[in-house]
């Protein structure tokens, strides 16, 4: 699952975003925080609370929040709990190559293991360390070794299934020798 986005992804911790968000209370703007609390019957206050979202500059992000955070209650980021549910669902499959990216270049951002996958297959590709790897998923550079261990077995196996790929060789191995994985 592969969505496009064009906000930048938040790092970890990061709640900057909240001063910018339609919803912020202000003298100017004297929003209800229970607006975005209504019961499943209330319609007028859904549609109330999702037309502050509609034009809020955050939303995208405080919908990422609250789904990584798993937050199953209120208004978050223009939809209900019950319209978030599915994106609670398929969450861990998200991949978000703006995430991906973002991590590869030392941000540190709220990965699925999808995410997680592809920051290490691409660091693998480009040759980073696996310390630099375990820095980048806050593991332990053994756990990055292993991940580089799958990523070395994934890519021998195609090589098995496919044939011979020129752009994806395993120094020091022959056909013969792949086998079953380790």
């Amino acid at each position: 699952m592969h969505h496009t986005r064009t906000a930048e992804p938040r790092t970890l911790g990061d709640h900057t975003w909240h001063n910018r968000a339609a919803c912020l209370p202000t003298p100017a703007n004297p929003v209800d925080p229970e607006l975005f609390f209504p019961e499943p019957d209330e319609i007028d206050r859904i549609r109330a609370a999702k037309a502050l979202c509609a034009p809020c500059p955050v939303r995208r992000t405080c919908l990422d929040a609250a789904l990584e955070a798993g937050d199953r209650e209120g208004v978050r980021g223009g939809m209900t709990a019950e319209e978030r549910e599915p994106l609670h669902r398929n969450l861990p499959l998200r991949l978000d190559y703006a995430r991906v990216n973002a991590t590869l270049a030392g941000r540190d951002i709220h990965l699925t293991d999808a995410e997680r996958r592809a920051v290490t297959r691409a660091a693998y590709q480009a040759g980073i360390p696996a310390a630099r790897l375990a820095r980048l998923l806050k593991v332990t550079e053994e756990h990055a070794e292993k991940r580089y261990r799958q990523v070395r077995r994934e890519l021998r196996n195609r090589q098995v299934d496919d044939g011979p790929d020129p752009t994806l060789t395993v120094p020091g191995t022959r056909r013969d020798d792949l086998g079953a994985a380790a």
